[in-house]
């Protein structure tokens, strides 16, 4: 059908539904089942001594008929990829209330709720990290490897007692691995390159190229799932990122220093972005696949972030030599190197000069930054690659405005850039933009603000 149209039939009590009339007088809060067709409004009348009911019934759009004509897989595929729309509105004397038929429709409140949560952790991730570099200035090489390491550790700990707890079932833990793999090899790669392209190219040049994240998500969403966005949706990415651009990299000499980086450079920082939005956007695509493998069960977000931060781990201890090159580290001198940084971390030993906050502040860093990857891996699970990525882009000129206070142990606050509040008030309208919904009859489900979710 080239359009969807909605209409509305009144019967009265005719020989077709005659026996449903006799089960409903019985049985008063029994439910009529009908077959959705063609996206068509319902709406049956009963005449009745009992009381008057009227089953108004929205049906599913043609593509998810399959699972109500007896086919399971290819039904549940096209259910979770385009979910329809089923609502009951049951009306009985003087009360009236609405049942949701529609299961993969996420509550919205919630979304707000991870939206905000991953807005706020990313904020605190932001200022943490500055903050536990502080003990750690001379030991960043040995932080990340704790980021990496550590929460294989972590990660597996929080799954395995949500396995015994039922949370976490068999059937969730027997899904296929290679995607897992992927993942890990994604975000190792984006990891390197972003190491390498960083230690060239200045704060304000790696600000301007990490907005091109955002773009490579929207493509591979695009590629990779089907979607698409409407004119508004692509608009307000596009300010979004450049509320970014002009509120941190503004007067700061971020074209001059582009120019002067080289195009290598660029475009590896480019390609550690296409790298992690890859990874984000197959991430996606593990959580709508497996609803499907489980019939409609909702992998544990546990599982995706366990293993992939452990083939994520096994990548990166593969690249050691190479990464350990990039910080001006030798590799035969990174044991001694990594031992130290565990000396300045835990604070004890004589070669602790310097390491005043510690272990304090790492830690703090490390509980918010797992804090963070959980609430931005939910978000992406009820909602889409891409508003997680929004959600998170917010944080970026909250933490640069953060950064303006007397915060503890960073001494003189730095100043806001030139177009602070410019590329704020940019920013907030690329939000806005990309969540209004124009309404009108002829609007597909595929537009929608936010891309159907899988299952919760």
């Amino acid at each position: 059908m080239a359009t969807t149209t909605s209409r509305r039939i009144t019967t009265g009590l005719i020989a077709s539904i005659t026996s449903v009339q006799s089960h409903s007088a019985i049985r008063p809060q029994s439910i009529i089942s009908l077959i959705r067709r063609h996206h068509h409004i319902i709406s049956l009348r009963l005449p009745s001594p009992i009381a008057s009911r009227r089953w108004l019934i929205e049906a599913a759009p043609p593509h998810a008929r399959s699972s109500w004509d007896g086919s399971d897989d290819g039904g549940a595929q096209a259910d979770v990829k385009k979910p329809g729309v089923c609502g009951y509105a049951i009306t009985g004397g003087s009360s009236d209330h609405v049942v949701d038929g529609d299961q993969q429709h996420v509550n919205t409140m919630e979304m707000v709720m991870w939206a905000a949560a991953t807005a706020a952790f990313g904020v605190g991730n932001r200022v943490m990290y500055k903050l536990a570099l502080v003990p750690l200035k001379q030991y960043p090489f040995f932080l990340a490897q704790l980021s990496t390491f550590g929460y294989v550790a972590v990660y597996y700990s929080i799954l395995y007692f949500r396995y015994r707890a039922g949370t976490v079932t068999d059937a969730m833990l027997s899904v296929p691995k290679m995607p897992f793999l992927i993942v890990g090899v994604l975000q190792a790669l984006a990891a390197a390159a972003g190491m390498a392209a960083t230690a060239n190219l200045s704060g304000p040049s790696t600000t301007v190229l990490s907005q091109t994240f955002l773009v490579w998500q929207i493509f591979f969403s695009i590629i990779f799932l089907g979607r698409r966005y409407s004119v508004n949706q692509i608009l307000g990415c596009t300010l979004v990122a450049l509320g970014v651009v002009v509120s941190v990299a503004s007067g700061s000499g971020a074209a001059h220093s582009l120019k002067e980086a080289g195009v290598f450079w660029i475009l590896l920082m480019v390609l550690s972005y296409l790298f992690q939005g890859a990874d984000t956007v197959l991430k996606e695509v593990i959580f709508i696949d497996s609803q499907k493998r489980l019939k409609g069960a909702s992998l544990d977000l546990f599982i995706v972030n366990s293993y992939g931060s452990a083939f994520q781990a096994i990548c990166i201890a593969l690249l050691l030599p190479f990464l350990s090159k990039l910080w001006g580290i030798p590799f035969n001198q990174l044991g001694s190197y990594l031992k130290d940084g565990a000396a300045c971390f835990l604070n004890i030993g004589t070669m602790t000069k310097g390491c005043e906050g510690a272990p304090l502040l790492p830690l703090l860093f490390v509980m918010v930054n797992i804090g963070y990857n959980i609430a931005l891996l939910r978000l992406l699970k009820i909602s889409s690659a891409v508003v997680s990525s929004l959600a998170s882009t917010v944080s970026v000129p909250i933490a640069v405005f953060l950064f303006t206070l007397p915060l503890p142990y960073l001494g003189v606050a730095s100043s806001l850039p030139k177009g602070f509040m410019g590329g704020t008030m940019i920013l907030v309208l690329g939000m806005l933009l990309y969540s209004w919904t124009p309404k009108g009859p002829e609007r597909s489900h595929t537009d929608s603000v936010i891309p159907s979710p899988p299952l919760t």
